[in-house]
């Protein structure tokens, strides 16, 4: 079976949370969403790259969580939900791409 890329998870795990939570109007029901995608994503990054790489791409997504916050405010929900989602992708592949390069010893 196909692994999904931690990048594609917490992607959708930023936009599902969102999504979840705007439409079922119980924002707890979102972070559920949220935090579920964030622990798969987890997994992944520990398994491709070590706690180091798990622990620091984890507080990069509760961060971009953190951070729509705000610049919803400034573009809008779902421009700043998809903004942060986007980098969050960008930051998970290039991470775990550049570990997979790195030569271990």
């Amino acid at each position: 079976m196909a692994r999904v890329p931690a990048s594609v998870v917490a992607a959708g795990g930023l936009v599902g949370g969102y999504g979840v939570a705007r439409w079922t109007k119980k924002r707890p029901l979102g972070g559920v969403a949220l935090a579920a995608a964030g622990a798969v994503a987890a997994r992944e990054w520990r398994r491709r790259g070590g706690n180091a790489t798990a622990a620091g791409l984890s507080a990069a997504y509760v961060a971009a969580f953190a951070g729509s916050h705000p610049l919803a405010r400034k573009v809008g929900p779902w421009p700043a939900v998809f903004s942060v989602a986007g980098g969050m992708a960008l930051a998970s592949w290039a991470v775990t791409r550049c570990q997979e390069r790195a030569p271990r010893g």
